[in-house]
């Protein structure tokens, strides 16, 4: 009977997928990862062979002969967001045709747990990482240093001009939001924002310079929770803002989920919207340009920034550019009817 499987454990090995293919490992490993370079028919047969034997890969084994994974691990806080949704998918795009496994791992906007994440995952041996912003703390830093891990920071733009990074500038966004209610005439102006995180609080900085430069600015009229964003925390956020500063006569919410829940909260306060106040979104959510009225909101380039972090990434593991430098795809304001 031929043996299908190593001595210890009995399980099916990707030798005995090769040889029931009549394929050479490698070209069995890269079938069954997808790599687009193989023959479909090569494909297909090895995938046949897998199947009837019962083949599962061990990426950890892997990992351990090569002394690399074929895996990239993304690390962004939130699943709920649509923003990390629209940016997984472009990663997806680029990787899995590469035969490259992503492993995504979801932090919570808690530093402490993105920490937990990577010291998980630096045993997986990943050949490279895409990390969400660029505000990661000193352990983190240096577990990233001794690993030597290729990394690539999303969403944001570092100091560090030795980082590799791929993103826009949130302060500049603020800032342009700001320009834009008083270009409409407004003069009461509000920021309003949740969950609190570096990004959120540098689209806040950007706001605010613009409003100070015009003499303008009123402390009083940020409001900032740390409760995580939602529709229904905007139209909580927006009736106290009512209720506390009733001649504001326009607001920039840091999320589009919080500004469609001001606009649904305005609709049962009976606040015309622009009339009374000028309302500006940020991301450009798809439910967005469908709101009545249609939502005024900052377009952020999210699909974009993960295609070119996991090209970024690919070309240093194939030699072809050093894994550096900042890569500002900018932002665009969609103006519409709020």
């Amino acid at each position: 009977m031929t043996r299908t499987g190593t001595r210890t454990t009995g399980r099916p090995t990707l030798e005995a997928v090769a040889r029931l293919s009549g394929v050479s490992p490698i070209t069995a490993s890269r079938a069954l990862r997808g790599v687009t370079t193989v023959a479909p028919a090569l494909v297909a047969r090895v995938q046949e062979a897998a199947t009837r034997l019962g083949y599962v890969a061990n990426p950890a084994a892997r990992a351990l002969a090569s002394a690399r994974s074929h895996s990239v691990v993304v690390l962004i806080p939130s699943l709920s967001n649509h923003l990390f949704i629209d940016t997984l998918e472009a990663i997806h795009e680029v990787l899995r045709p590469r035969g490259i496994e992503v492993l995504i791992g979801n932090y919570h906007y808690n530093e402490q747990e993105e920490e937990k994440l990577i010291r998980n995952y630096l045993a997986y041996q990943p050949c490279g990482m895409l990390l969400t912003g660029v505000h990661q703390g000193d352990a983190i830093r240096r577990l990233l240093a001794v690993a030597g891990v290729p990394c690539v920071h999303m969403m944001e733009l570092s100091g560090d001009a030795e980082a590799a990074c791929v993103g826009f500038s949130q302060e500049q966004a603020g800032a342009a939001a700001a320009e834009h209610l008083l270009n409409c005439g407004r003069r009461r102006l509000a920021y309003v924002a949740a969950q609190l995180d570096p990004r959120v609080v540098q689209r806040a900085n950007g706001f605010r310079k613009v409003l100070y430069a015009a003499g303008v600015y009123d402390p009083a009229l940020e409001m900032m929770s740390a409760s995580p964003s939602s529709i229904a925390l905007g139209a909580d956020l927006f009736r106290q803002l009512m209720e506390r500063h009733p001649d504001v006569d326009g607001a920039f919410f840091c999320n589009d989920d919080l500004a469609q829940g001001a606009l649904f909260e305005a609709q049962r306060l009976g606040v015309p919207i622009p009339g009374r106040v000028s309302v500006v979104g940020f991301n450009d959510l798809p439910a967005s340009a469908h709101m009545v009225p249609r939502l005024t909101s900052i377009r952020t380039p999210r699909a974009d920034v993960g295609r070119q972090a996991a090209c970024l990434l690919l070309d240093a593991l194939d030699g072809k550019a050093p894994l550096a430098g900042h890569h500002d795809l900018g932002f665009e304001l969609m103006v519409r009817e709020s």
